[in-house]
């Protein structure tokens, strides 16, 4: 039997922000799970992706906080580096699309399809900001979807109905820096000749029988609909830069330099293993199945673009063997936002949950057809009724009985009962249910599947009761803690791919040696754990999670958007209260001097002034009667805005103002510090 070779991509995640559990559930985590399963069964596979490092989203994340566009890809590739290691995604490389060995593949990619005609330079209509005095590319772009008409889409697709738009196509487009209604104006730019290659993806997508539906579907239909040139040009100076001289201001666009990160981090791979060339091993062998776990609002790149990209250039790379793109995965019904405080800081997640929880409630409420959600009650209630009530619960059970009256080891199995080889039975069917389920990308089955095997556990040592048959037939009740363990090693197995830390926290209580992912799949299960075996110790495998701490967890999300919306409109309010330079210009401050002052009767804050300002003296009413004494302030040389229209404040009249600062209601005045500057000098 021919050994499987495979390449295992996940969707570059943008260096611009932490990812979410919208994004593990997507494109990283079924990854992983297929993955450690396809390791186990002796596969060749490898595992790699990295971050997204180019475009304009990089540029505006960039401008917002203040970094350059190095200094903040950095950052983020390790913010998501972490997270991934949090979250136990094992890549065999994750790599970066700022490397110059990407930036050179890029490139050729970009030569080698325009010398095969599949690129044409053309003169088109952009969006244009006359605010910011720059042209829009697509993620500089909001607007309403021209197809759905959801508000809030990007000017290169709609998240809501996943359409392709085209930006002057969006309804009320307005820029995304400044919110500025853009004009249009020509520009010239790099064309992708998609239609060239209608007939070429058409036949490759035919050979695709396996596929979900979904992606072949809305693939299909697009294709139907006419391929148009796609603009692979941006004007920026962060990116790619376009190998041809008369582009010195133009970088090539992100969607066609992201996915030939794929083969960069396959390189990467290969030198970091000391086989520089060992990535051609895959890239070139078409036996080699190339899968690209993604969301399914990147379906267009891989499945059209992508394809069409290593159709037009000289190399004989394999083409995407299958693309299984999931559904959106939500919180609580809506979609993951921390502009608006709808999400869950992966921080503090784990500084109070188990890895193996999050893995599984995802896994379980995949979204694989449909839209899912995570919420907090499933989490729990994945957590406590599944995890810890019947998977660790079972676990607990057989350990404890054969700690207790077998002295920790193996009992023997002899004169099974009807019972007895019918649950063997049950482990060599579900086992091999599972391992369809994993092979076709089926990860919430997969959990359903770990569930039935540890609930087929329970109800047979709840009808064996070997706490009974110890007493009456220690042979039976021999042979039932033995189903048990093997049950035991069988579920160790095939959660694996799952829950890998929990795995092998089972299969080191089982006093088995070595790593699970060293075991070959079906080796392993079809080997029992012998008689007079040494077990391990059994150990609680998940904490239960009280009612309580949900509350709080619920309490703190809608929390975080009831702070949200005050400060965006704190944020509101103090753009609507932002005056122009001119506006400025138009308040006359000036230095004075204090000559006179006194209290004003019957107020507890206010204080008669006479102020000099050097041609002229002004009196002022000022509310400062509670910070200063009248003796304090004669003499003090003051700041005043003295071209106010007068007013009366307790029936005195009032010709100007003097500047504080305000800190809690302790008033501090704004003077001068040097004893030489005139008064009625003016501030400037």
């Amino acid at each position: 039997m021919n050994q499987e070779k495979i390449l295992v991509t996940s969707a570059l995640p943008y260096a611009n922000g932490p990812i979410h559990f919208g994004h593990i559930a997507g494109a990283y985590l079924p990854a992983d799970i297929f993955t450690r399963y396809k390791r186990m069964t002796g596969a060749d596979i490898v595992y790699v992706s990295g971050t997204d490092e180019h475009g304009f989203a990089i540029t505006i994340g960039a401008q917002a906080e203040g970094h350059s566009p190095q200094e903040h890809v950095d950052k983020y590739n390790k913010v998501i580096s972490n997270i991934f290691k949090q979250f136990n995604i094992s890549f065999d490389n994750f790599s970066r699309t700022s490397m110059p060995h990407h930036h050179k593949l890029a490139q050729q990619f970009f030569t080698q399809i325009r010398n095969n005609g599949y690129i044409s330079k053309k003169t088109t209509d952009q969006l244009f900001c006359e605010k910011c005095n720059m042209f829009l590319a697509d993620r500089y772009v909001y607007g309403t979807c021209p197809d759905c008409d959801a508000e809030n889409a990007r000017g290169d697709e709609c998240g809501a109905c996943g359409s392709w738009i085209d930006p002057l196509k969006l309804k009320q487009p307005h820029c995304k820096v400044c919110n500025a209604t853009p004009t249009v104006k020509q520009t010239t730019h790099w064309f992708l000749e998609l239609g060239k290659f209608s007939k070429d993806l058409t036949a490759w997508l035919d050979t695709k029988t396996d596929w979900k539906p979904n992606v072949k579907n809305f693939i299909s239909k697009m294709i139907e609909n006419g391929l148009e040139g796609r603009a692979i040009t941006r004007d920026m100076d962060w990116g790619v830069k376009v190998p041809l001289s008369e582009a010195e201001a133009k970088r090539l666009y992100v969607w066609f330099d992201a996915p030939i990160g794929y083969v960069s981090a396959t390189m990467e791979w290969a030198e970091k293993i000391g086989q520089p060339d060992k990535w051609k091993d895959y890239w070139y062998d078409k036996n080699t199945q190339l899968v690209h776990f993604i969301g399914k609002d990147n379906l267009p790149f891989h499945c059209v673009v992508w394809p069409a990209m290593i159709m037009g250039q000289d190399e004989d790379f394999i083409l995407p063997s299958d693309v299984p793109a999931n559904e959106f995965y939500n919180l609580e019904g809506k979609p993951f936002s921390k502009s608006s405080g709808w999400y869950v800081d992966i921080e503090d997640f784990f500084k109070t949950y188990n890895t193996d929880s999050i893995r599984y409630c995802i896994a379980a409420g995949a979204p694989e057809t449909k839209d899912a959600d995570f919420t907090w009650k499933d989490f729990q209630g994945r957590n406590n009724s599944e995890l810890a009530d019947i998977l660790g619960n079972f676990i607990n059970r057989f350990l404890k009985f054969s700690a207790n009256y077998f002295e920790n080891k193996v009992p023997e199995y002899c004169n099974p009962s009807n019972a007895d080889t019918k649950t063997l039975e049950s482990i060599k069917e579900l086992s091999q249910t599972i391992s369809q389920h994993y092979s076709h990308f089926h990860v919430r089955k997969a959990a359903f599947t770990i569930m039935e095997l540890a609930r087929v556990g329970n109800r047979y040592f709840d009808e064996k009761a070997p706490w009974k048959s110890r007493k009456t037939n220690i042979q039976d009740c021999a042979c039932t803690i033995n189903t048990c363990i093997q049950i035991g090693k069988a579920l160790a197995i095939i959660s694996y791919p799952i829950i890998p830390t929990t795995a092998q926290k089972i299969w080191d209580m089982l006093g088995l040696p070595d790593k699970i992912e060293n075991n070959n799949w079906t080796e392993a299960l079809q080997t029992p754990v012998a008689t007079g075996h040494q077990l391990g110790n059994a150990e609680v495998l998940f904490a239960k999670i009280e009612d309580a701490t949900i509350a709080k967890e619920e309490e703190k999300l809608h929390s975080m958007v009831a702070k949200d919306k005050a400060d965006n409109a704190k944020e509101k309010t103090e753009k609507t209260n932002l005056i122009t330079f001119d506006q400025f210009l138009s308040v006359k401050m000036q230095v004075g001097e204090v000559t006179q002052a006194e209290a004003v009767k019957k107020s507890k804050k206010l204080l008669k002034l006479q102020v000099n300002l050097g041609q002229k003296s002004i009196q002022i009413v000022s509310g400062i009667k509670e910070s200063y004494q009248p003796q304090d302030i004669i003499g003090k040389k003051v700041i005043v805005v003295s071209n106010l229209k007068p007013a009366k404040l307790m029936g005195i009249e009032s010709q100007g103002m003097l500047l504080a600062a305000n800190d809690n209601n302790k008033l501090s005045l704004i003077t001068v510090d040097n004893p030489e500057i005139s008064t009625g000098s003016e501030v400037s």
